[in-house]
């Protein structure tokens, strides 16, 4: 069933895993050292019990702000006067490598530090060099439905998994957006400024689109491997958008300058408006389920939940491929729309694309498929134990 997902080039290459996990005043944790394997690990608990806190905490092992998107003081641990701390050993090809991120000693309005064994890191994206994390979690299980940029932010993650600069130019586009509405609001007239903040939401805007639209391109590719009457249904996938569609046939030096003219001539309609209206932060991505053909927000919430889960292990297969590493992926509560068949064949795909993979659930029996493959741990109350 699964077979178009060949990984003999992946089991080549050893596994990058968390080998070790320690954690000092995280959410509900006050201090935790953890051991895992390669391969499944599955937590269970009951609600409440801290397994989302635990992938979360994982989740800082890359650039951003983590499955949730909360703030540090959010995941400090209620009562802590000094920040949290979150230490990694990782395990790969590569050897091993220690990756500390945390506010301890720093509070919030500096921001988490990262450290790579034991230097301080120039920024977070150096994480990247050593470690992809992936996430599918029950916050997107409204993807489909919910808000464009809830969307927008998908995408762009997939994009930050292979290429770390992505993330610096949302924040430049972001930084240079919030200059000219400020621009606007104060109904300034200095040209300089206006030019000077518009030629760089040209430059990293459109530079952000393009690496939208090859993203696209590649997992178009990769969805391709998954089989044609298989559990996870394929999706055809689209970007829309002014700069996005603009790529399909422009160079992008073109789609830039279009991009600078077009801010420039539409600053009195902005100013109305009171925002910048025309943009990459505008766009959507736009997902049907090809064998019904019908768009992704009109499927029944089972053949959402599968038809995201099948575009998140096509994301994996490419990280996997391009980095020649797959990446670690965390599965919050992922049983709980998938039946005993897509449940079974998502672990055989798991297993296939050699990755390790952090599974949560309140019901254990829902991954007794696992028994004698994976490391199931038992989550209560802050406090982690084996099965």
């Amino acid at each position: 069933m699964t077979q178009d997902f060949d990984s003999a080039l992946l089991k080549a290459e050893a596994q990058t895993h968390v080998s070790r996990l320690i954690l000092t005043d995280f959410r509900n944790y006050h201090s935790l050292s953890l051991d895992f394997s390669p391969g499944a690990i599955v937590l269970t608990g009951d609600n409440g019990a801290g397994k989302t806190n635990l992938l979360e905490a994982i989740s800082f092992l890359t650039p951003g702000r983590g499955l949730r998107r909360a703030s540090h003081d959010d995941v400090t641990r209620a009562g802590a006067m000094n920040g949290f701390a979150i230490h990694a050993r990782i395990e790969g090809a590569f050897g091993e490598v220690e990756i500390g991120t945390g506010t301890i000693g720093d509070g919030e309005a500096s921001g988490r530090k990262v450290r790579i064994n034991g230097a301080p890191a120039r920024s977070a994206d150096e994480m990247l060099e050593w470690l992809r994390v992936i996430w599918l979690v029950p916050s997107m299980d409204s993807l489909f439905t919910g808000p464009a940029s809830d969307r927008r932010r998908f995408i762009d993650r997939l994009v930050l998994a292979i290429d770390p600069s992505h993330g610096r130019r949302a924040l430049d586009y972001e930084k240079a957006m919030r200059g000219r509405n400020r621009l606007l609001s104060e109904n300034a007239r200095d040209e300089g400024w206006f030019e000077a903040i518009e030629r760089q939401m040209a430059e990293t805007g459109t530079a952000i689109a393009a690496a939208r639209v090859e993203m696209v391109r590649l997992l178009c590719g990769m969805i391709e491997h998954l089989p044609s009457d298989g559990p996870f249904p394929k999706a055809d996938i689209a970007l829309s958008g002014t700069l996005e569609e603009a790529l399909a046939y422009q160079p992008a030096v073109d789609v830039e300058e279009a991009f600078l003219r077009s801010l420039s001539a539409n600053r009195y309609r902005d100013r109305a408006a009171g925002r910048t209206l025309e943009g990459p932060h505008r766009s959507d991505l736009n997902v049907r389920h090809r064998p019904k053909d019908m768009p992704a927000g009109l499927c029944s919430t089972g053949e959402q939940k599968a038809l995201l889960t099948g575009l998140v292990l096509s994301h994996t297969r490419l990280v996997a491929e391009l980095t020649r590493s797959a990446p670690v992926l965390l599965l919050d509560e992922i049983a709980a729309h998938l039946d005993a068949g897509r449940r079974a064949a998502l672990f055989e795909i798991l297993e296939e694309l050699n990755c390790q993979a952090f599974m949560s659930g309140t019901d254990a029996a829902l991954f007794s498929a696992l028994e004698g493959r994976a490391q199931f741990l038992n989550v209560s109350g802050g406090s982690i134990s084996s099965r």
